[in-house]
């Protein structure tokens, strides 16, 4: 188990475990957050955490491109038109 610091508070340490998996894959897990990511190495495994728990706990996170919106096969022209209903591929 390592720790790290809480990136800001200096009153509760960041507690990681980070495991091995017999794939050869290695999984973080933040146990504060209690979420999970996984890298093909043990820096890429801590770096997807760090991504996860930006984005829960609403310090990451960006409004998705156009780009984006057309990867998931909606056509952001009309995601911006419609009014609250979530587009189709949402739902």
């Amino acid at each position: 188990m390592a720790r790290a610091d809480a990136g800001g508070s200096d009153d509760e340490p960041r507690e990681i475990r980070l495991v091995e998996n017999p794939d050869g894959q290695w999984t973080a897990r933040d146990l504060q957050v209690e979420v999970s990511a996984q890298g093909a190495t043990r820096s890429a495994a801590l770096e997807n955490l760090d991504a996860v728990v930006e984005a829960v706990t609403g310090d990451g996170g960006h409004e998705p491109t156009d780009e984006e919106l057309r990867d998931l096969g909606v056509d952001p022209e009309r995601a911006r038109t419609q009014d609250d209903d979530l587009p189709d591929v949402l739902q």
